[in-house]
């Protein structure tokens, strides 16, 4: 039996030689299932997320697990897949979010969100109660709260800081969200304002939250990494720089491993992701999907110079069970859409939008935080940006991590005003 398995493996298979191994075995194993006149067909498991080849007219059987794929293994699985003729769902298909229900994103938007490109706080909060009963269905926002988190969860509250408090992450939107926890009685010491450097945190603001709620305010690297969880790895090897685990040491096989925080692995259990309308030149967007991922390891430097490693990697980083597996909710700050610049703040290349996103589906958030960006180039006559749609497929069709199809995203917008 040949299993693909996607999400909820990948801490299993990390390695991406052993795919190349494995896919190797399984073209040999389907050509000899062919020559000896056997008749595969492709079943699709109960469980929605893998896909059995079995075998008739003969005994035996072989099984495969497949993720953190790199392209190089892709060509021989189409291949493989095609030839398998009638399948229980379409011959040659692959496990994807976008053939699966359609995602669900939740807007609000306030005109008076925003004065002269800043938040104004008075109006946030309102905003984010809204949103949030309406995505939950619950009719009070504690309610609302209380169906993501239980009051013994410790939250990590995932913000995007490095350009500052205009154009990352508004505190404003993080403030409300904290409010909204506390209210539903979440203790302030179980609630993590978090991004990867705390120079980046104290710099656009995050640190004030700490001392007016109580919460805490920390920064991934600085926290350390954790060698005892499983990293995420590739062959692709990493040019080490100081703070990363492996820096200093000597061997082989180092700078191939990516370590998670000892943040991310020891000291939260859920995590609510909280990124901006912000473009990226080589992810597309500083989304949820970005940021999470970059935000919770080490040794992202061979990635970020690259937009096809970084639509491998990012990925699958999501994918590890410490991260997915704990998102309960994805909030995209846009108030403000900057349509370049990256991470420097650049407000002249901004469009006031004053909306804040809901969803529980990372990929579906910034999909439209890419179609948002375009419409937003196009308006100002900026030079157009070829999005890296390489990897949200990748996240969907892979991964099973969300839906990276516009037609299978149902959006509600909702205007408040008071």
């Amino acid at each position: 039996m040949v299993r693909i398995a996607g999400r909820g493996s990948i801490h299993l298979l990390t390695c991406q030689e052993r795919h190349r191994a494995e896919m190797n075995k399984f073209q040999t194993d389907h050509n000899r299932l062919i020559a000896q006149c056997r008749r595969p067909t492709v079943q699709r498991e109960a469980n929605g997320r893998s896909y059995s080849l079995r075998q008739h007219g003969g005994a035996g059987s072989f099984q495969f697990s497949m993720c953190n794929l790199d392209h190089s293994v892709l060509p021989t699985l189409g291949a493989c897949l095609l030839a398998l003729g009638p399948t229980g769902t379409q011959a040659g298909e692959l496990p994807s979010r976008n053939s699966g229900p359609p995602a669900r994103v939740v807007i609000v938007q306030d005109p008076q969100a925003t004065d002269a490109f800043r938040a104004r706080p008075e109006r946030i909060p309102a905003m984010v109660n809204r949103a949030i009963t309406n995505l939950t269905g619950r009719a009070t926002a504690a309610e609302a709260w209380r169906s993501l988190v239980s009051t013994q969860e410790v939250v990590g509250i995932k913000v995007f800081s490095a350009p500052g408090p205009n154009s990352g992450t508004r505190p404003a939107v993080v403030a409300a969200v904290v409010e909204g926890l506390l209210a539903a009685g979440l203790p302030a010491k179980q609630i993590i304002v978090w991004d990867k450097q705390a120079a980046d945190l104290r710099l656009a603001g995050f640190f004030e939250l700490s001392s007016r709620y109580g919460i805490r305010v920390a920064g991934s690297a600085q926290a350390g990494y954790d060698e005892k969880a499983a990293p995420y790895e590739s062959s692709l090897l990493g040019n080490l720089v100081w703070g990363d685990l492996e820096f200093g040491r000597t061997g082989e096989g180092l700078g191939r491993k990516s370590f998670l925080s000892k943040l991310v692995t020891r000291e939260m259990t859920r995590i609510i992701n909280l990124t901006p309308l912000l473009n990226h030149n080589l992810a597309g967007v500083s989304g949820n999907l970005y940021s999470l991922a970059m935000g919770s390891v080490d040794n992202t430097v061979r990635f970020e110079s690259d937009a096809s490693r970084l639509a491998t990697a990012v990925p699958d980083i999501y994918n590890l069970h410490e991260l997915s597996d704990r998102v309960v909710l994805n909030i995209v700050d846009a108030l403000i859409c900057q349509y370049e610049g990256g991470e420097r703040g650049l407000l002249h290349y901004s469009a006031t939008l004053n909306q804040l996103r809901f969803s529980r589906d990372p990929v579906a958030l910034d999909v439209l935080s890419i179609q948002e960006l375009d419409r937003q180039r196009q308006a100002a006559k900026a030079p157009m940006v070829k999005p890296n749609l390489d990897l949200y497929n990748n996240a969907s069709s892979l991964l099973e991590l969300g839906v990276s199809d516009l037609k299978k995203i149902n959006v509600e917008t909702l205007n408040h005003h008071e």
